[in-house]
């Protein structure tokens, strides 16, 4: 039975006054539903953070709240699923005293079965996140929207390298990693290609913006996602403040309903956005949207049946360079899953169906093949 003080040493509650300005909330719209559902009974739970001294900048910067005035005034379209705001990481004394208490928080919660989205902080805190699974000693496979790939050597700056300790920290329970929408003039090629020999994915933006359903299986098969809010054009995301180009509104809202529509997904993060830079809001307003979405998507992998369900998929046999290979689609959602050959099922997409049927194995199946 999951007892909510066991967080209340680590969390400083929600104000609703302040964020609603003392006018409250009218019915049906998130401020109302997240406030008043019960934790225990909760299925998705946010969690605000405000440190970002990894950034560099001074602890706290209340950003948390600034996306909840956004939030809150969203309507409540999917009363099938229950979310509860919890409230805020108490700020510690130190960077290190507060990504332990995120950590705590995170897996006290997934371990309670809930999902859990992280809004505000810098990106660093990413690293509590994985700390939640790294405690449970179990092996992942971790996925970050980022225009940047944070494995720089040469900065003391904390959210430009904290994929070193997540990548290469030792004991590691990372099986494997994805990389979507880095902006190749931002990384060094060198980098790539030695992510490349690590057998992890990085799709550059420009391909993740012409094909953006090709996400969906790589986000599908993720046990968390990182998500920085520099990844989105400025013109859609001001406080991100990084380059002009990049995803739009739209793109960043269909990434978070994939994470939505993952049962394996434990854990959603939202970082890199300074509430002091946003013009008139909008960069909350963003992220609200994209939160809205991720609730959108849950709710539709609630009808989705399990693989063991044949009667819910369509079955497809194909072989390919002398391989066979059995594809599934869902009949509720579409989606499609192909068989590796110790028999276990991976996320796909139609345009994987559609290599192996004429004749080539799919990069998708190889690389997982690799992985086993």
């Amino acid at each position: 039975m999951f007892n909510t003080s066991q967080l209340e040493d680590f969390i400083v509650p929600v104000n609703i006054f302040d964020i609603s300005d003392d006018e409250g909330y009218l019915p049906g719209q998130l401020g109302q539903v997240l406030t008043e559902t019960p934790l225990e009974q909760a299925r998705i739970v946010i969690v605000g953070c405000n440190e970002y001294r990894g950034a560099g900048l001074p602890a706290p910067i209340k950003t948390a709240d600034a996306i909840r005035k956004q939030l809150y005034q969203l309507y409540y379209w999917h009363a099938e699923i229950s979310i509860a705001d919890i409230g805020d990481v108490k700020t510690g004394a130190s960077w290190s005293d507060t990504s332990a208490a995120l950590k705590t928080v995170c897996k006290e919660l997934m371990d309670a079965g809930k999902k859990v989205i992280v809004i505000g902080g810098s990106h660093d805190n990413t690293l509590a996140q994985y700390n939640a699974f790294a405690d449970r000693k179990q092996i992942i496979e971790a996925t970050v929207v980022d225009a940047l790939i944070d494995l720089r050597q040469d900065t003391p700056v904390r959210s430009q390298n904290f994929l070193l300790e997540m990548l290469l920290g030792q004991p590691n329970f990372i099986r494997h990693y994805n990389h979507i929408a880095f902006q190749s003039y931002f990384v060094h090629p060198g980098l790539l290609e030695t992510i490349d020999k690590l057998r992890f994915d990085c799709f550059r933006v420009g391909k993740v913006k012409e094909h953006i359903e090709e996400m969906e299986p790589v986000i599908r098969s993720s046990n968390f996602l990182s998500f920085d809010m520099n990844a989105l054009a400025h013109a859609y995301a001001p406080a991100g403040n990084l380059s002009p180009n990049g995803l739009s509104g739209v793109e960043a809202c269909k990434l978070m309903q994939y994470a939505g529509m993952s049962a394996s997904l434990e854990t959603v993060g939202v970082y890199g956005f300074d509430a002091t830079k946003d013009k008139e809001g909008l960069t909350a307003m963003q992220i609200a949207h994209m939160l809205w979405y991720y609730f959108d998507g849950y709710q539709k992998q609630q009808h989705e049946a399990e693989i063991e369900d044949r009667n819910a998929f369509n079955e497809f046999n194909t072989v390919c360079a002398e391989v066979d290979t059995l594809f599934l689609q869902s009949k509720h959602t579409g989606r499609w899953w192909m068989q590796l050959p110790d028999k276990s099922f991976t996320a796909c997409s139609y345009t994987d169906y559609l290599t192996a049927s004429h004749n080539d194995l799919p990069e998708r199946w190889l690389r997982a093949q690799e992985r086993l």
